[in-house]
């Protein structure tokens, strides 16, 4: 609940900071982050799992999710999310099981708020699964192994 709470708010504070259409943003941090919360972002795709990449930014999502020929399974996730430090090393096993017949784009929601917000992302972990740049399903909160399965398998047909 205090999750929410906190999303909500990060939400309505950034609706009013959203920059009009065309104009990039300038990262700045919306809470003090204090030594146990970096503000580092990972470049490149995850050790040992090629098919799992962290989106940088706007562009970078609509070039490797929005066109992107393959189903692409898009992890909104948070630091401080304890669901989501569960999930999101579940999921990524899921997904490189399926030798590369779909990706997962890692969001990191305090980083990429203006995606949350498009995506109507009101609670943490929030899974789509996405086709062609369609919106094709969608689940929150934790999945277990054989739930994750059905919902890959889902995704590319199998």
């Amino acid at each position: 609940m205090a999750q929410r709470l906190v999303l909500r708010r990060l939400l309505s504070l950034t609706l009013r900071t959203l920059p009009l259409q065309g104009q990039r943003v300038v990262s700045a941090p919306l809470a003090p982050r204090g030594p146990l919360a970096p503000r580092g972002k990972a470049f490149g795709t995850t050790a040992g799992c090629r098919s799992t990449f962290n989106v940088q930014d706007g562009s970078d999502f609509q070039d490797r999710v929005i066109n992107n020929p393959k189903p692409v399974v898009v992890d909104f996730h948070a630091q401080w999310c304890g669901p989501c430090k569960i999930l999101g090393p579940r999921l990524e096993k899921m997904v490189a099981k399926q030798e590369g017949k779909v990706l997962m784009a890692k969001v990191d929601i305090d980083d990429h708020t203006d995606l949350a917000i498009e995506y109507e992302v009101s609670a943490v972990p929030t899974v789509l699964a996405m086709k062609n740049g369609d919106v094709v399903d969608k689940f929150v909160g934790i999945k277990d192994e054989d739930q994750l399965e059905a919902f890959l398998k889902k995704l590319i047909g199998a």
